[in-house]
């Protein structure tokens, strides 16, 4: 199955914050942009799961990504789409794809009733960083934008110290950082 535990910490960055960043490590100046598309049901079934399903689109692939809660992180449940069933997806054809489909099922969501709700759009930047990845994303939805650092590592202990380290020796405050799904839903209930 087309699988994986994604360790990851997350901060919330000021604009200022976000380009010493920018400049003083050695990112590129160009970034890859990556749309997200999320679904939900009509009663937060996911939600209540703690879960997020997404179609992402990045150079010109679509993959379908249903993230669940694990013990180490989230499990990453992975579909490639086709264009064609990216646009069905949208349409609110839901075709079910064999490896999120098993997901759903055992939590007893049915793929039909899955909507799609709207998109998050980021420009992201990526460097290896002390045996970590290091991201810098810059995302726009609903009429607001936001700035975020993401670290993965392969083991929580290894990325906490790192992405630690680099917080404080750039003095940025840890912040409440919810994520990228969670950050459109509470900006939709503003809007």
């Amino acid at each position: 199955m087309s699988q994986e535990i994604e360790i990851e910490f997350k901060n919330l960055l000021s604009n200022a914050e976000f380009l010493q960043l920018q400049k003083d490590l050695p990112f590129s100046t160009s970034s890859i942009e990556q749309t997200n598309y999320y679904f939900e049901t009509k009663n937060f079934d996911l939600k209540k799961h703690g879960s997020a399903l997404r179609i992402r689109k990045k150079q010109g692939k679509y993959s379908l990504t249903l993230k669940q809660p694990h013990e180490q992180g989230l499990l990453e449940t992975h579909d490639i789409l086709t264009e064609q069933e990216f646009k069905q997806w949208i349409q609110g054809e839901i075709i079910p794809k064999p490896h999120t489909s098993k997901q759903l099922s055992e939590m007893n969501i049915s793929p039909a009733e899955l909507k799609y709700v709207g998109y998050l759009t980021t420009n992201r930047m990526e460097i290896e960083f002390n045996g970590t990845q290091l991201v810098l994303d810059y995302s726009n939805y609903l009429g607001t934008e936001d700035f975020e650092l993401e670290l993965e590592a392969s083991t929580k202990e290894h990325g906490k110290k790192i992405f630690y380290e680099l917080l404080n020796k750039y003095n940025i405050p840890i912040r409440q950082t919810p994520s990228k799904i969670e950050r459109f839903f509470q900006q939709a209930q503003r809007s």
